[in-house]
């Protein structure tokens, strides 16, 4: 049976998810006094952010926490964060530019100009490769665009927002880097998260899977913190939908060779190879290196599309990869890369956190501001304010 605002209980509180949305809406709600549980339908937590057990510490692609959103406080006042890899001097990262076909130390100067653009230059309405060809022409707006798709995953950037890219493209070129790395992965803080919250006295259930929202909304208010098609799905609202992207994801190992480059940036097309054991060395065995890469596909690319191209990323930097090659792992992420804006489109216009009836949406596709991980944290904050602050009706029957 429905609830209303007259018979909501707000000290009690139910998460559907278990990831870093999940979890953050857990911890906050169980600061604020509430009883929480957590429904996770997998045996483990973390979502998109569990980090893979066994010999190489994967996660799903690329990742890194940056320090320049409010999560990075959050979780450092928790002590949450725990031990970062180092960064490397910027000098000595070996950072690669695949441009006009070969590798490059640096990138075209024109996408260096675009940099000193501020973010509140570029419009909302109209599309990022338009503006920024404008600003600095053709080749330094293609190039920028190719690069943010380390930050949106998406096949086409130069398509999207120019707001929406812009603030992504200076906050990824910032110097000193706003991108860090958590030892061990991002599942070393998911781990933290989860004994943080059970020290709260958060309840958690794996292998929890929940179809039905009835039997919770009659206990109190709930946040739906899984993906969007997973909210769409769960909730029966047809709504639910906001652009996303597709995208190659490449892992492999190689054994150990002084010279090889830290990451490389495609600017010819779209795409992003990462030596994550340059920084972390607890990511794979001694004398190996692990290597993880994301390739955005178009609608009508494949994943062999993908691999391909990932591949002759692989060749340019790490000449004799394959000689070295000693573990591989090719899959597809579709639909959860986060949200990206449209021309005309900002984050206010993304799927409302508050669904009505005491139910409410956190995650990375939601009504949220924010880079990468950011959009969930902030979607989990703003869910759980909504759920434990009493409305007017609420005051009045008290």
């Amino acid at each position: 049976m429905p609830t209303d605002s007259k018979t909501l209980n707000r000290k009690t509180l139910t998460v559907i998810g278990g990831g870093f949305a999940g979890l953050t809406a857990a911890i906050t709600a169980a600061e604020a006094g509430a009883q929480v549980t957590v429904h996770e339908a997998h045996h483990t937590l973390g979502g998109r952010a569990r980090t893979a057990d066994g010999t190489y510490r994967t996660n799903e692609g690329p990742h890194a926490l940056y320090n320049g959103g409010p999560h990075w406080t959050w979780l450092k006042q928790r002590d949450l964060i725990g031990p970062l890899a180092a960064i490397p001097p910027i000098e000595g990262t070996r950072l690669r530019f695949h441009h006009q076909g070969g590798l490059r130390r640096t990138p075209p100067l024109a996408m260096l100009k675009l940099l000193r653009r501020k973010a509140e230059q570029a419009p909302v309405d109209t599309d990022f490769m338009t503006w920024a060809t404008g600003e600095v022409g053709a080749e330094g707006a293609r190039a920028a665009a190719h690069y943010i798709a380390v930050a949106t995953f998406h096949h086409d950037p130069g398509s999207l927002s120019a707001r929406f890219v812009h603030e992504r493209l200076r906050r990824s070129t910032k110097l000193p880097p706003e991108a860090h790395y958590p030892c061990g992965g991002w599942g070393s803080v998911i781990d933290r998260m989860a004994t943080f919250a059970w020290n709260l006295g958060v309840r958690v259930e794996t292998l929890s899977r929940v179809d039905s929202l009835a039997p919770l909304r009659a206990k109190g208010p709930v946040v739906v913190a899984t993906s969007l098609p997973g909210a769409r799905q769960l909730l029966q609202d047809d709504s639910l939908r906001w652009d996303s992207a597709r995208t190659t994801l490449v892992d492999v190992a190689l054994t150990s060779r002084k010279g090889d480059p830290f990451a490389i940036s495609d600017l010819d097309g779209t795409g992003w190879i990462e030596r994550f054991t340059t920084q972390d060395r607890s990511l794979a065995p001694a004398g190996q290196e692990l290597i993880q890469g994301q390739i955005p596909l178009s609608p009508e690319e494949s994943k062999a599309d993908g691999v391909a191209r990932a591949d002759h990323l692989l060749d340019l930097g790490f000449p004799d990869w394959r000689d070295r090659l000693l573990w591989r792992r090719d899959a597809v992420s579709n639909g959860r890369t986060g949200a990206v804006d449209l021309p005309g489109t900002t984050w206010r216009d993304r799927p409302a956190i508050d669904r009505g009836d005491g139910v409410y949406l956190a995650g990375d596709q939601v009504a949220a501001p924010g880079l990468l991980s950011e959009v969930s944290f902030n979607s989990a904050l703003e869910a759980v304010t909504l759920a434990l602050t009493p409305t007017r009706v609420d005051l009045k029957s008290a």
